[in-house]
């Protein structure tokens, strides 16, 4: 008996099961209200509060057991997506895990740009995506030189040192790993982050999984938004209220006293500093500042 047959009842999800993206995986679930608890040793976690069972998987194999409808959600980089080719919905960017697939060569060497690299050696763990790139390359050259794509699944950044390869395709975050390697960055392959797809044949009810993506769509709005409230003249609403409009409108309340009022709204988090500024300046008092944990919009 496969686990699908053993969790007919329930929505499989799967999640990295390590690396860098797991401890996102794991807060976003959490702040989602997607509650489980998970034992150091298996793969399988039974949520509490859904019907959900959480599969942790190598990033890498995601995108397959999506696909092939072995799951029905999951969460992984669009990097290791786009490197399977397989058929998924791509429901949301989940904005964590950021960084770039980049072209890197030795940075003491005489490449400069990708196109020098035609005919030579890459090295990368994303062969499908290497090969992708520079057959584009070579289709815009008279040339009929083809580059040569070697595997290596780990330590990619060794490769040009030890002569393996004239440069290497990786995924590179801070960049500290590959400046202490020797190379340095000449091309993006592909910027690239977590996202959340789906099985364009679920085996579990469509009202679930609207569920788990409406509670994840809360979980990002919440941490792009802050709430803010203040206190003014009355008077001075209509410049305030060109600080502050408000995703819909502002709420305002009246005060005790008769010329008052308080101004609630949500303000972008990045926003912050320079609408408190602003506010301040054009006789807003009292302003406060909290933090959204969840919300829908």
């Amino acid at each position: 008996m496969d686990l699908i047959d053993s969790l007919t009842d329930r929505l499989l999800f799967a999640i990295p099961k390590k690396g860098r993206l797991y401890d996102k995986c794991v807060s976003l679930l959490k702040n989602a209200d997607i509650a489980f608890n998970r034992s150091n040793r298996l793969d399988i976690a039974l949520c509490t509060n859904l019907p959900i069972a959480l599969v942790f998987l190598p990033a890498a194999d995601i995108p397959t057991f999506v696909g092939e409808g072995k799951c029905d959600l999951g969460i992984t980089g669009i990097d290791q997506v786009r490197e399977s080719g397989v058929d998924v919905d791509v429901l949301m960017d989940l904005e964590f895990g950021k960084c770039n697939l980049q072209v890197q060569a030795p940075a003491k060497g005489s490449y400069t740009k990708p196109e020098q690299l035609i005919g030579k050696t890459v090295v990368s763990s994303f062969i499908n995506l290497t090969s992708q790139y520079f057959s584009e390359l070579e289709g815009t050259t008279t040339d009929k030189i083809k580059t040569t794509v070697k595997y290596v699944g780990g330590s990619v950044e060794a490769a040009c040192a030890l002569g393996v390869a004239d440069a290497v395709v990786d995924l590179v975050e801070s960049g500290e790993t590959m400046r202490a390697a020797g190379l340095t960055a000449i091309a993006t392959v592909l910027p690239t982050s977590a996202h959340l797809i789906a099985s364009k044949h679920p085996n579990s009810d469509s009202s679930l999984i609207n569920t788990v993506t409406g509670r994840i769509t809360g979980v990002l709005t919440a941490q792009k938004y802050v709430y803010c409230t203040y206190n003014a003249i009355e008077s001075h609403l209509p410049a305030l209220l060109k600080i502050t409009p408000g995703r819909r409108a502002p709420t305002i309340s009246k005060l005790s006293e008769s010329t008052w009022v308080a101004v609630s709204i949500m303000i972008l988090r990045k926003d912050t500093g320079f609408i408190m500024d602003q506010l301040q300046k054009n006789h807003a008092e009292d302003i406060m500042i909290f933090e959204i944990s969840n919300c829908r919009v």
